[in-house]
C-alpha cells in the first residue's frame, strides 16, 4: 500500500468497492484511484485506495458483515445551486435516496451530506431571527434551495 496515505476513512463494502471509488472519483474534481490492491491478478479488488478532492479514503470488499448507516457521512460543500443539483442528481440516481435536510443515500448504501457553502453562512447570521427562519426553511427540504434559504433570510 505505498500511495496509502498515514491518515485515512475506511469505507466497507459487501462487493462493488471498485465501482463505488471509480464512480465517486467522477463527481468531483481532484478525485482520483492512487491504487488498486487484488489478492489476484485478474480477481475483484479487495482494497482501492482514492482521493475525493485530495481527501485519501479506502474502499475495501470487506463482505457482508458490516453495512452503512446514516451515522458516518461524506459531507460535501457546494459552490451553488448548480453543483448542488448535479451532485444531488448524480448521487441518487440508480438506486440511491432522497433524506432531509440534505442528506442523501447512494446506490451503494453510503450516506452523504450535500450542503450548499451558502447554508452555514446563513445559519450562523448574527440576525438570530433570519438564522431561525433560515433553519426552518432547511428542514422542509430534501436537496437544499439556496434561493429558499436567501428568501428566508431576508423576509421581515
Amino acid at each position: 500500500m505505498s500511495a496509502a496515505a498515514k491518515v485515512s476513512t475506511c469505507l466497507w463494502y459487501d462487493g462493488g468497492a471498485e465501482e463505488a471509488a471509480a464512480f465517486y472519483v467522477s463527481l468531483l474534481p481532484d478525485s482520483g484511484i492512487t491504487e488498486v490492491i487484488r489478492p489476484e491478478p485478474e480477481g475483484p479488488a479487495l482494497v482501492v485506495l482514492f482521493t475525493l478532492a485530495g481527501v485519501p479514503y479506502q474502499a475495501l470488499n470487506g463482505g457482508p458483515l458490516y453495512a452503512f448507516t446514516p451515522a458516518a457521512s461524506i459531507a460535501v460543500t457546494t459552490s451553488d445551486q448548480e453543483e448542488t443539483d448535479r451532485l444531488w442528481t448524480a448521487l441518487v440516481a440508480g438506486g440511491g435516496s432522497e433524506g432531509h435536510c440534505g442528506w442523501l443515500t447512494d446506490r451503494f448504501g453510503l450516506s452523504w451530506q450535500i450542503v450548499p457553502e451558502t447554508l452555514p453562512r446563513l445559519l450562523a447570521s448574527p440576525d438570530r431571527a433570519a438564522a431561525e427562519r433560515v433553519q426552518q426553511a432547511m428542514l422542509q427540504m430534501g436537496k437544499i434551495d439556496i434561493a429558499t434559504l436567501e428568501m428566508a433570510h431576508n423576509t421581515r
